[in-house]
């Protein structure tokens, strides 16, 4: 199985704190998992034009083909002013609106207030939805007292992220036993 977990912004360090945390719980767990970490302060990412995702060369082309590639993604992502930020916004709009039919998708969520926690509710399950993604229900909300000098400090916060790694896992080989036997159905 491929996992791509996407840390979806340029700036700042607690996202990909905790994602740096996902990717070591994942691989520990999950040793037979293909595991690529994609960093976007990492990348030279264009901005989309409405091009084929394959049109694209460089940075924007590598990113773009293995999130298509993956199995499943988990995406970490800070609120900024009440939203997603545009470098994730981005990342959906260079992508075919089925880019993630019979993906499973999970998601973590960095900010500074506890008032952003709805913003994965109501602007990035939405999103993913209309790209055709199988989510993971429950996501991870971490806010800025639970990190410390670049560690996560708070226990349950790790918990969550451990269950969430894992459901994202159970659910990604549910849906490819599933795929699996209705295809069998067919005699070609």
């Amino acid at each position: 199985m491929k996992v791509v977990a996407l840390s979806g912004s340029n700036v700042g360090s607690k996202t990909r704190t905790a994602m740096d945390y996902t990717v070591q719980f994942l691989s520990e767990k999950y040793p037979e998992t293909i595991v690529t970490l994609i960093d976007l302060a990492d990348y030279d990412v264009q901005f989309s034009d409405g091009r084929n995702y394959l049109e694209y060369e460089g940075d924007t082309g590598y990113v773009t083909k293995a999130i298509m590639e993956a199995d499943a993604i988990i995406i970490g992502t800070p609120i900024f002013q009440a939203s997603i930020p545009a470098t994730l916004k981005n990342i959906f709009d260079l992508l075919p609106v089925n880019a993630f039919r019979d993906k499973v998708v999970s998601m973590v969520a960095t900010a500074g207030s506890a008032k952003h926690y709805l913003i994965v509710e109501q602007q990035l399950k939405p999103i993913l939805a209309y790209m055709k993604a199988q989510l993971v229900q429950t996501y991870v909300f971490i806010e800025e007292q639970d990190f410390y000098r670049k560690e996560i400090t708070n226990d349950d916060v790790l918990f969550r992220i451990d269950r969430l790694v894992e459901d994202t896992v159970v659910l990604a080989e549910t849906f490819a036993k599933i795929k699996e036997e209705k295809e069998a159905q067919y005699d070609f």
